[in-house]
């Protein structure tokens, strides 16, 4: 399924050249300090505390073991990790049997954030991964609090249709 990707792909930006590819255990630190980058997320827990190292390493491990899901990293030419995204290709009967792709926890570095690169990745998502993975429909949900976000996914064609609703699931 997200397999059928071909990987890695070069992305142009205005900040220059880099290469959007899956993402790999060696890229787990990176990871998690692209989430950590992020103050919306790191209010949410994500702090890249290294305790919390085994966490991600197992939810990458699950993420990249699952034919549906695709974790992908943007690099540098240095092969830094500048930016991600999660792609989720997801079946349904809705709209006569619509194949959907959710995009996730889209992030790029905040030191090359209104460089392109966002813009590049989600142009491939729309462009190249949705038409190859059959999915007449990209999605995604972003915090409320995210207007600059939202600005970005207008300029990108991106419809805001919907409310979305979240439930948290205390550990037990």
């Amino acid at each position: 399924m997200l397999d059928d990707l071909t990987l890695p792909v070069p992305l142009s930006a205005h900040a220059g050249s880099f290469m959007l590819r899956s993402a790999v255990s060696d890229d787990l630190d990176a990871l998690m300090a692209l989430l950590s980058d992020d103050p919306i997320s790191a209010a949410r827990g994500d702090v890249a505390a290294a305790g919390d190292r085994e966490a991600y390493a197992a939810a990458l491990l699950a993420i990249v073991e699952d034919p549906a899901n695709a974790l992908l990293v943007v690099v540098d030419l240095t092969g830094s990790v500048v930016g991600t995204m999660q792609l989720t290709r997801i079946p349904g009967m809705a709209r006569r049997g619509s194949t959907r792709l959710l995009v996730e926890a889209v992030r790029v570095s905040s030191a090359l954030r209104s460089s392109g690169i966002g813009s590049a990745m989600m142009r491939w998502v729309t462009d190249v991964a949705a038409p190859a993975l059959g999915a007449s429909l990209v999605q995604l949900t972003s915090d409320a609090a995210r207007t600059d976000a939202h600005r970005f996914y207008e300029r990108l064609d991106f419809t805001g249709s919907h409310v979305g609703f979240k439930y948290r699931v205390e550990p037990s």
